[in-house]
């Protein structure tokens, strides 16, 4: 790619030759026959995630796909940090492993989610009991009968924060609460399907806070973190790992009216100022529960195994079956998202697949998953008994990496095609 292409794409630096910014885990990875997948279906999964690499849009990529259990991928493209579109061709950089920590943005959401059904599941809580039984100082203006199970499923009518809201309220949780108590909602009914990119996660922080008498960071400790041996799975990341964290960048070509008002409105800012927020250590050592969540890209293919298995992991019991199956019920019909303003179906908590094609490619209509900041597609499919995380550091909207992008999608679900009735998991029942 030439430098002024390169320059209007705003596109990292991407070498002819792959090999030396290519990273494999041979030990985790197994012989796709003990999956029941070709080299070949390998293969052209990689070649997929390659293609995607060479638009320039993701100076790092990660991936991890697991089938029937097995971990058949688990690799890397290029830098974690340095190779951005304005980073210096000769300015220092480090390679991505499969061991680098980087923000899942929205695919937080769904660890959130999956933990706040492990509390109804438990009595703790009734996800229909609304939001101001647990907090009443929430039930203001009309807030007073939106429920949980709103929040989880983006029905809450607070999409957004308040026009004008400093953006370094983000990483001050009493001040957010505060401003979400005081907030007007569009609408209390639970009609309008409108996603909650950052508010929902504070709510649901809350109210947690409330019921447990722990913080939501702890609860994700003691649930999952912990028992599912992850090395990192935090909210935000401790200080002194703050130099292992992945950098994120604003990449792909510069957005216009009115595609800047779409974006404004879900993320509260442009696609610079979000990268560059995000790249802030307070907000990467803050706790916002639906958009910071730390990991990689095998530690979260590792919880959606754990979903697909009915909530076990390793003979542990995370959570029970029945609190998985809850978790991705389908809610509502497929319709236009007014925050997004594409067609959106949701559980309470998870971003759903759907027959002829979905969000998860074709025949998808059992896939559950979330992703983060468009780029990030964390699901798993129990028909094809799939576990699948692409996890990045590009933040391009719209631009030319997308057709790479749904290739790669499409490529995943060819490579591993649904299995026969017989064979799938409960789940998909």
């Amino acid at each position: 790619m030439n430098t002024i292409f390169r320059k209007v794409l705003r596109s990292s630096r991407i070498p002819a030759d792959l090999a030396p910014v290519t990273g494999v885990d041979y030990l985790s990875e197994v012989d796709p026959a003990l999956a029941g997948l070709s080299q070949g279906a390998i293969d052209a999964m990689w070649q997929a995630t390659q293609g995607l690499y060479r638009t320039g849009t993701h100076p790092g990529i990660q991936l991890c796909v697991r089938r029937k259990g097995h971990i058949v991928m688990n690799r890397t493209l290029g830098h974690s940090q340095g190779n951005g579109p304005e980073d210096r061709a000769d300015g220092p950089r480090i390679a991505m492993s499969t061991q680098t920590p980087v923000c899942y943005f929205s695919a937080s959401k769904a660890v959130t989610a999956l933990l706040v059904h492990m509390l109804a599941d438990e009595g703790a809580l009734n996800l229909l009991d609304p939001v101001s039984f647990y907090c009443p100082e929430f039930g203001k203006k009309g807030k007073e009968r939106i429920t949980l199970h709103q929040i989880l499923s983006h029905r809450g009518g607070i999409p957004g924060l308040p026009v004008g809201t400093p953006l370094d309220f983000l990483w001050d949780e009493q001040k957010i609460w505060r401003m979400l108590c005081d907030a007007e909602p569009i609408a209390v009914d639970g009609a309008k399907l409108a996603y909650h990119a950052i508010t929902g996660g504070y709510v649901l922080g809350e109210v947690v806070r409330r019921v447990t008498g722990k913080s939501i960071e702890v609860l994700l400790d003691e649930r999952i973190r912990q028992p599912m041996a992850m090395d990192y799975f935090t909210y935000g990341i401790d200080h002194e790992k703050l130099p292992e964290l992945a950098w994120n960048y604003a990449t792909g070509p510069k957005l216009h009216p009115p595609l800047t008002w779409v974006v404004k409105r879900a993320l509260g800012a442009d696609v610079d100022t979000v990268a560059e927020i995000s790249n802030d250590p307070r907000f990467q050592e803050a706790v916002i529960p639906a958009g910071n969540l730390v990991g990689t890209a095998e530690e979260m293919s590792r919880f959606y195994q754990m979903m697909l298995d009915g909530g076990l992991y390793q003979g542990k019991r995370i959570c029970s079956e029945r609190c998985v199956q809850r978790a991705v019920q389908p809610f509502g019909a497929m319709q236009v998202d007014r925050t997004l303003m594409i067609p959106m179906q949701f559980s309470a908590g998870f971003m759903l697949g759907a027959d002829p094609v979905g969000l998860w490619g074709l025949n998808s209509a059992s896939g559950f998953g979330h992703i983060g900041l468009i780029n990030k597609w964390c699901w798993a499919d129990p028909s094809r008994d799939i576990s699948v995380s692409l996890i990045n550091t590009g933040i391009p909207i719209v631009g030319h990496h997308l057709p790479a992008l749904m290739r790669f999608v499409h490529t995943v679900n060819s490579a591993c095609p649904i299995l026969p009735s017989a064979d799938q998991r409960l789940l998909a029942s």
